[in-house]
């Protein structure tokens, strides 16, 4: 008998079909992978289990938790069965947690409210738990709150409380998308470490073939709310019988045509940057935290260059300051001769040649405002920008060159998918011909087919227009399909760079070969049979 069944359950809200006839099920000691894009009813296959679903929501079929029926019980029941029994760690740990209390009080939290220790017990119980995901108390004190934590440490807070009662069911929702591939192996490998010691079962849910590859059993792949694929990991992955899963398999590595070789000339320069923080002090400022480190590097004319390194490495503070939003403490940064100043020094033609894509386009939209207005706010850099049908004009070529329609343009960022609105990001980057974008984090959210269109986009956007890219990223995967040369970044220093296939293929520093090693890989084996 599986630990957990689900057996041809249907969701409906407000009389809108969202799963159809889902059967999927693990046993005690097993690893359950959920793959497939956002929209596919993953989470919401997580959340009927929970009993967790909206006003509205109308459920058939059947969630039997070791053996007994647990859909559609009273909301008591399941009040009692979510944290001792099913528990569940959510993708962003910083939303998840209360950024009031202290993680130790967190953790106490989740076994007071059953009822099962007193609080000096809980308080006990929870620094033990902590101590049990890789957060000592000697080094990382219960009395800490989730802002003085980084984000791999918050994510071992959350799967701390979620097995604090050690629940025969773990759920865990896309919990390593944020993270860096280090932080992320070694999330991935404490799960795995916690269902062989409980013996609990764990449905991992993710859009990430390559995570969950080496991770899971078995595999269950949705699809518009339906398991349209399922069996052991292996065989799934060595016989990709169904379309879909044959796409996702295609769509994890796939790589851009890069085209020709980019000009001799350098676009931009960077010489001997450095940038230091002031450590946060209750009454004075402490000891400067050093988080570019003389750092020197070009980039040319129509190049495409990858920085990676871990959260923290410095990769962000070297963006800023290469967009003027930061001012270093020393060294240039010059655009074609031109100086990079923070602040009001910097010549707007001079900022109009630089351009930014982010990691959430949705949060660095205004949602009051339509796309039109969104992607010419860069107008603001022209002395005389276009107005009226030259306006117009503008943005109907900017949404066209990025696969969108013109008639998009009176439409909010609410209307879109999640690569619909980083096609308007580029679009708003694009609208001034800049010379150089800097895409920070731009894909790592993305489904692994809207991920590998975005890229064919820019590296066709790059050939067309003589664009350069610096792709600041965690993601391996992307760095190595669509960049021409790589940097890696530790602790404020570029330790290592060169063209990409050689620094993938032949690292030498052991920083670049630990990123490496670490990063999840899809075997790219040809399938035994075809449908």
């Amino acid at each position: 008998m599986s630990l957990i069944a689900i057996d041809r359950m249907s969701l409906a809200i407000h009389g809108a079909p969202i799963l159809r006839e889902v059967s999927m099920h693990a046993d005690r000691g097993e690893i359950l992978g959920v793959i497939g894009e956002s929209g596919s009813g993953k989470s919401m296959t997580a959340l009927s289990i929970l009993g967790l679903l909206p006003n509205g929501a109308r459920t058939t079929g059947s969630i039997r938790l070791d053996g007994s029926e647990i859909l559609g019980l009273p909301e008591r029941e399941m009040c009692r069965i979510r944290g001792a029994e099913v528990s569940m760690v959510f993708q962003e740990p910083m939303t998840a947690l209360n950024p009031l209390q202290t993680i130790g009080a967190q953790v106490a939290e989740t076994v007071r409210v059953h009822g099962q220790a007193s609080r000096r017990e809980a308080a006990a119980l929870a620094r033990r738990m902590l101590a049990r995901v890789g957060l000592d108390p000697g080094r990382v004190p219960p009395s800490r709150y989730p802002h003085e934590l980084s984000g791999g440490q918050r994510q071992r807070v959350g799967i701390a409380m979620a097995i604090a009662l050690r629940p025969k069911l773990l759920i865990a929702d896309e919990p390593t998308t944020a993270l860096d591939v280090t932080t992320q192996a070694q999330i991935l490998e404490l799960l795995r470490r916690l269902v062989d010691e409980d013996g609990m079962a764990l449905l991992f849910i993710t859009h990430d073939l390559a995570v969950v590859s080496g991770l899971a059993d078995r595999l269950a792949v949705m699809r518009a709310g339906e398991v349209v694929d399922e069996g052991p990991t292996t065989r799934l992955l060595r016989e990709l019988r169904h379309p879909y899963t044959r796409a996702l398999f295609l769509a994890s590595g796939h790589r851009p045509a890069l085209g020709p070789a980019p000009a001799d000339a350098p676009l931009l320069e960077v010489r001997g940057l450095n940038r230091s923080y002031a450590a946060p002090g209750l009454f004075r400022p402490g000891a400067p935290t050093r988080a570019v480190r003389d750092v020197s590097f070009t980039i040319a004319a129509g190049e495409s260059v990858g920085l990676v390194g871990e959260s923290g490495s410095g990769k962000s503070t070297l963006a800023r300051a290469i967009l003027g939003l930061d001012r270093p403490d020393a060294g240039t940064i010059s655009i074609e001769g031109h100086p990079v100043h923070a602040g009001e020094q910097m010549p707007r033609a001079l900022r109009a040649t630089l351009q930014a894509v982010f990691q959430d386009p949705f949060g660095s939209f205004n949602p009051r405002h339509r796309v039109a207005r969104l992607i010419t706010e860069p107008f603001h850099l022209l002395d005389a920008a276009p107005t009226g049908a030259a306006r117009a004009e503008a943005v109907a070529r900017a949404l066209t060159e990025v696969g969108l329609d013109p008639a998009d343009a009176d439409k909010f960022p609410h209307e879109f998918s999640g690569g619909q609105r980083q096609r308007l990001a580029i679009a708003r980057a694009l609208i001034l011909r800049p010379r150089l974008i800097v895409l920070d984090e731009a894909v790592s959210a993305l489904d692994v087919q809207v991920r590998a269109r975005i890229l064919d986009l820019l590296a066709d956007l790059r050939h067309r227009h003589g664009l350069a890219y610096l792709f600041v990223t965690h993601d391996l995967t992307v760095v190595r399909s669509i960049t021409d040369r790589v940097m890696v970044m530790q602790a404020g220093e570029i330790v290592e760079q060169g063209p990409t296939e050689a620094v993938f293929t032949t690292p030498r520093h052991p920083y670049t070969r630990a990123l490496i090693a670490a990063a999840p890989v899809l075997e790219a084996a040809e399938p035994e049979s075809t449908p």
